[in-house]
């Protein structure tokens, strides 16, 4: 299964990004997807995750900048990243399988990431 991320890239402090996951259709419709960040020297951190629509969920030091949405029609997932902060510098990368209960195990799929730099 592959899952292809796109949409990364350098920004200054205040800027903005999108990302982009395409994800194959028989993974898409039925499964929670979420997005990971790891930055140097750090594990790998559960940034955002959305169930179905209004069900989401973001991690602390994201929330109010970060929305995490899914078109169905294009089986995208999405990343809309603001007011970006050089602590969210990372290797971003998207994921399919996550488990309802968020964190209790780790994604079934993942992508191979998309670097995303933020300088100050």
């Amino acid at each position: 299964v592959e899952l292809v991320e796109s949409g990364g890239g350098l920004v200054q402090a205040g800027g903005s990004l999108r990302l982009s996951c395409a994800v194959p259709g028989s993974i898409f419709s039925r499964n929670a997807m979420g997005w990971y960040r790891q930055a140097p020297g750090e594990g790998r951190e559960l940034v955002a995750q959305i169930n179905s629509p209004g069900n989401t969920y973001y991690a602390d030091s994201v929330k109010g900048r970060f929305t995490i949405s899914r078109d169905n029609a294009k089986n995208t997932l999405y990343l809309q990243m603001n007011s970006l902060k050089p602590e969210d510098t990372a290797m971003y990368y998207c994921a399919a399988g996550l488990p309802l209960r968020v964190g209790t195990r780790l994604p079934d799929y993942w992508g191979q990431g998309t670097q995303v730099t933020v300088s100050a």
